[in-house]
């Protein structure tokens, strides 16, 4: 009898380890920002990156509503799984950080990347706020492919356009694959909403003038990879 206990002591314990174990999530180290910065703005960058990766189609839109989470709007997003103040203590933060199916974006959509995981991580931490009308960082005379292009289009595109089972046929991950489409129009005319096109982003407010400039002007100087 005292073995029998002993063993079922042992396989209790191998099982709440397991359990204990599944969805632990290291604690994430989210940098400070730099002194003097303005808070995070929900509505430029915030709201971009829920709207193109989650708020789709079966995932988490009004019409879908996995799991009860819809990610269309700012009372949407904070309805559950944000605590304010704390993103190591949110499910929303925690998630991002998950492997397989439990990872937000669920596979075979692409993760976030880690300055977008950073990004929504300083914004918990600093209140969840609906931050709007505020100003952004960007200058229309920067138009790196690599630090400013790329950056607009992981915010507002990759979440539909990614390498897995892109929508159209566009993977915007891939270098040579933004060229092609920067040089033979689609992208410009998806952007400005041109006649003709498809408005992009879609689920998602149109990109800024200075932002529609800044790839305006990368194409214009020959669409490099900078």
């Amino acid at each position: 009898m005292h073995k029998l206990f002993l063993i079922a002591a042992v396989v209790l314990t191998g099982m709440s380890i397991l359990v204990a174990c599944k969805h632990e999530i290291p604690q994430q180290n989210i940098p400070d920002p730099p002194p003097g910065s303005n808070l995070v703005c929900f509505e430029s960058e915030i709201l971009p990156i829920f709207q193109t990766n989650c708020a789709k189609s079966g995932c988490h839109d009004a019409a879908s509503a996995n799991e009860g989470y819809v990610f269309d709007s700012y009372s949407n997003i904070i309805r559950r799984g944000i605590d304010p103040g704390d993103a190591n203590r949110s499910e929303v933060y925690e998630v991002l950080f998950e492997r397989g199916d439990d990872r937000m974006p669920q596979p075979p959509n692409p993760p976030l990347t880690d300055e977008q995981k950073a990004l929504i991580g300083r914004w918990i931490n600093e209140g969840a706020q609906n931050t709007t009308n505020c100003g952004t960082n960007c200058d229309s005379t920067q138009y790196l492919y690599s630090a400013n292009v790329r950056t607009i289009l992981n915010s507002y595109c990759v979440g539909c356009h990614g390498s897995v089972n892109p929508e159209a046929g566009i993977d915007l991950t891939a270098y040579n694959s933004v060229r092609n489409v920067a040089l033979n129009g689609r992208l410009m005319g998806a952007i400005t909403h041109a006649p003709g096109y498809q408005p992009m982003p879609r689920n998602a407010n149109k990109l800024s003038d200075c932002q529609i400039t800044q790839i305006r002007k990368w194409i214009e100087s020959g669409a490099p990879n900078n």
